[in-house]
C-alpha cells in the first residue's frame, strides 16, 4: 500500500527558510568544491536537515534557476538541490546543455521532482515539447507543484510507469528516499512500500504524446532501464531512437547488455559520471 502524501500546497513562499537555517543554507550553497569545503557542508547540511523537522523548504535552486518547493527528509535528491546544489549533478547538466535547442523534443522518464525538466524548460523557447514521466505518486504531486511555480509550459507531466508492459505495474518504494521508487524491487532495510500504477511501453508514450523524433532522453527508473529501451530500440523504427541520451548505470540490475545493444545500434558513449552513461548518435 502507498501511504498518503504529505505534500504541503500551501502559496510558494510559505515555506522561505528563515534565521538559523537561511545561514545554513547561504553556507552550505557557497561552499566550494574541494574536499574540506564539502565535508564541512554536509556537516552543516545534517544541522539543517535536524532543524526542519519534516517540513519543505521553498527555495531558488541556482543552477537550474527555477523555483522549487523541497522535501529533503525523504529524498536523497531534493535533500542535494537544497543544501548542495552546486554538487549535483554537474556533469549531467553539462551534457543536457550542450543538447539544448530552441524546439528541442525531450523525455525525462523517472523525473522525480521535476530539476531536470525544468533545467530543460526554462533554457528552451516556446516551441520545446517536454514530457515529463514520474509513476510515484508523491514525487508526481511534487513536481506538478514545482513545474507551476515557473515558466515552463513546454513541460507536460504524466504519471505512470515506463515498463515492457502495458496497463499496470507494481512500483516497489523505498518511503525513507522516495527516489528509490522502481518497478523493479526496491531492498529496503525494515521494509518497503508498494502500490499500483499505470503502465505504458516507451514507444506507446512517444506515440500517444506526438513525439515523431526525439532529441533527447533522459532515462533514471532505478534499475528498470533495460525494460524500458530495449523493445524500443529493437522493435521501433530508426526514425523514433533518441538522438542523445542520459542513462542511469545499474548494470547489476539490468536482464539485458544495453551498453552492448547501443553500440549495435550506432551510439558513441562521450562520457559517464558516478551515476550516469552519456550517449548520442548521429541522425539517420
Amino acid at each position: 500500500m502507498f501511504a498518503a502524501s504529505n505534500n504541503d500546497f500551501s502559496p510558494f513562499g510559505a515555506y522561505r527558510p528563515r534565521g538559523v537555517l537561511r545561514r545554513l543554507l547561504d553556507f552550505t550553497r557557497n561552499a566550494g568544491t574541494n574536499w574540506l569545503a564539502q565535508r564541512a557542508a554536509l556537516l552543516a547540511r545534517g544541522v539543517g536537515l535536524r532543524r526542519l523537522r519534516a517540513a519543505p523548504v521553498d527555495v531558488t535552486v541556482e543552477p537550474l534557476a527555477a523555483q522549487m518547493r523541497l522535501y529533503p527528509y525523504n529524498n536523497a535528491c531534493e535533500k542535494r538541490l537544497l543544501f548542495t546544489p552546486q554538487y549535483v549533478d554537474r556533469d549531467e547538466r553539462a551534457f543536457v546543455a550542450a543538447q539544448v535547442r530552441s524546439e528541442m523534443t525531450f523525455l525525462d522518464i523517472g523525473a522525480g521532482c521535476g530539476a531536470t525538466s525544468l533545467f530543460v524548460a526554462l533554457r528552451t523557447g516556446p516551441g520545446a515539447k517536454i514530457l515529463a514521466v514520474e509513476p510515484n505518486p508523491t514525487l508526481f504531486e511534487r513536481m506538478v507543484f514545482n513545474l507551476r511555480q515557473n515558466d515552463a509550459p513546454s513541460v507536460k507531466a504524466l504519471d505512470c510507469a515506463v515498463a515492457d508492459t502495458e496497463g499496470e505495474a507494481v512500483l516497489f518504494f523505498n518511503p525513507y528516499d522516495l527516489s528509490e521508487s522502481s518497478i523493479r524491487m526496491v531492498n529496503v532495510e525494515g521494509g518497503g512500500g508498494q502500490t499500483r500504477v499505470a503502465a505504458k511501453s516507451l514507444a506507446t508514450l512517444a506515440r500517444d504524446e506526438g513525439f515523431g523524433s526525439i532529441d533527447l532522453l533522459k532515462l533514471d527508473v532505478e534499475g528498470a532501464e533495460d525494460l524500458a529501451l530495449e523493445p524500443f530500440l529493437t522493435q521501433e523504427p530508426e526514425n523514433l531512437w533518441p538522438r542523445a541520451l542520459i542513462l542511469a548505470f545499474s548494470p547489476g540490475k539490468w536482464d539485458a547488455d544495453l551498453r552492448g545493444l547501443l553500440d549495435q545500434r550506432g551510439y558513441r558513449r562521450i562520457g559517464r559520471s558516478r551515476s550516469y552513461l552519456f550517449y548520442e548518435r548521429d541522425d539517420p
